[in-house]
């Protein structure tokens, strides 16, 4: 990836406000969360428990995942869990996988009381906040691991696509033997794009979703197993998308 377009922590929201997106390189993360990379190793061994990802309809067997919900209080910086709940999209948001409810198995609790993963809900959430500031963010994050197995693996299955909520952060967490996997972001009302390839263990990318598209291009082998690591945090002002 070109260190050109890499944003500091401190200037992401700017960036936010101006393009509608920020990249953050991986140092400049961990520091700006406190943490070193034996937290981070910490929190990304989680990765190789995943269960498989029931809900594709593509017949892929490509995807593992989990996933948890938490609010965010921005004035406080409270964070809470709650109740495990489905994630549910819109058709008009995934025209694959929208319109019915997926249950996925819950993040470790041992994960979330880390303090690196506390550190990166909070933090991200009042980061986001500084672009569009709410009062409570409804935050949804998943753990996803795409493999090769089956020969080619799917990041993003529905394609280029929105959320259907205020910001998404991607951290990139690992490239194990894999080839492809390109990060493209493009205006949703403009010709302007940008491609790159998050390469380095925790470079992060924050979108703004109700101004940019995003997918991530196909996975492909470079041994007999690869996989792409990544934890993606949606961010929701006035509650957690429902059916209802």
């Amino acid at each position: 990836m070109d260190a050109m377009i890499s944003t500091p922590p401190s200037q992401a929201a700017g960036a936010l406000r101006e393009q509608g997106w920020a990249v953050i390189q991986p140092e400049d993360l961990l520091s700006w969360l406190h943490a070193d990379q034996a937290a981070a190793d910490a929190v990304h061994a989680s990765w190789s428990d995943l269960p498989p990802d029931t809900h594709l309809r593509d017949g892929g067997a490509y995807r593992f995942r989990r996933h948890s919900c938490f609010t965010l209080d921005t004035a406080t910086g409270e964070l809470v869990q709650i109740p495990h709940r489905a994630h549910w999209q819109p058709v008009t948001y995934n025209a694959l996988h929208g319109g019915f409810e997926r249950w996925f198995e819950p993040v470790d609790p041992a994960i979330c009381a880390q303090p690196l993963w506390q550190a990166l809900l909070r933090q991200i959430g009042q980061l986001v906040a500084q672009a569009k500031p709410v009062p409570m963010w409804f935050i949804e994050a998943h753990q996803f691991r795409v493999d090769t197995a089956g020969g080619i693996g799917r990041p993003t299955p529905e394609g280029a696509h929105r959320d259907g909520v205020d910001f998404v952060a991607v951290l990139m967490l690992e490239r194990h033997a894999i080839k492809g996997g390109e990060t493209r972001v493009f205006e949703a009302e403009g010709p302007r794009g940008v491609r790159f390839t998050l390469q380095r263990p925790w470079s992060t990318v924050l979108l703004d979703d109700e101004r940019v598209i995003h997918e991530t291009s196909p996975i492909q082998p470079l041994a007999d197993h690869g996989w792409r690591d990544t934890l993606v945090l949606t961010f929701r002002q006035g509650g957690f998308q429902s059916e209802t």
